[in-house]
């Protein structure tokens, strides 16, 4: 009987300890996949700040006057690079996201450069550099939703609050870029 109840307790620790291997593993996956999923966020960036002075440099050659545009696409630009965390990253890139749908609304004024082959293939990778960017962003979201889900619920919130595995940002679009769009002819 007590050769029994001793082996009942091992199993019950050994239960309790195969447990919190488990979870503390599967917490630093979910970290590690958050912090895969942002820097392919930051390569995409990358291009895609890449890109923009070949952009503004194919635009400038056609509208000489813009340059309040062209030096609010340079300035954001330059915000974006430096940014470090999450909430900064998501102010600059949102705030280059308008400064471009400005440049490409004044290029609308413009046939010549609109016809123009540069622009244009600027425009299309930079098209398919946002949609990439877009993809990242939800990837890494939905690495953070289940990481935050994992620390906040239990068992796991006890291993996540013994070892310090806080609560991640989502990166968010803005408030702006949320509204319907209008359309007038």
């Amino acid at each position: 009987m007590v050769e029994l109840l001793v082996w009942g307790i091992i199993g019950v620790i050994g239960v309790v300890i195969l447990w919190f291997v488990l979870a503390y593993n599967g917490l630093i996956q979910l970290r590690n996949r958050i912090d895969n999923a942002w820097s392919q966020i930051d390569v995409q960036l990358k291009r895609r700040f890449d890109l923009v002075p070949n952009l503004v440099e194919t635009v400038k050659g056609y509208a000489k006057h813009e340059k309040e545009t062209l030096k609010m696409v340079t300035e954001a630009r330059a915000t974006a690079m430096k940014a470090g965390s999450v909430k900064e990253k998501e102010s600059a890139e949102n705030m280059l996201t308008g400064a471009l749908k400005t440049l490409f609304a004044v290029s609308e004024s413009y046939p010549d450069l609109k016809a123009n082959q540069n622009f244009l293939m600027l425009q299309e990778e930079l098209a398919g550099i946002e949609s990439k960017i877009a993809y990242a962003r939800q990837f890494y979201n939905d690495m953070v939703l289940d990481y935050n889900n994992r620390t906040q619920m239990m068992p796991d919130s006890i291993i996540a609050g013994m070892f310090g595995f806080g609560r991640r940002e989502f990166f968010q679009t803005q408030e702006a870029e949320r509204a319907n769009v209008k359309v007038q002819f």
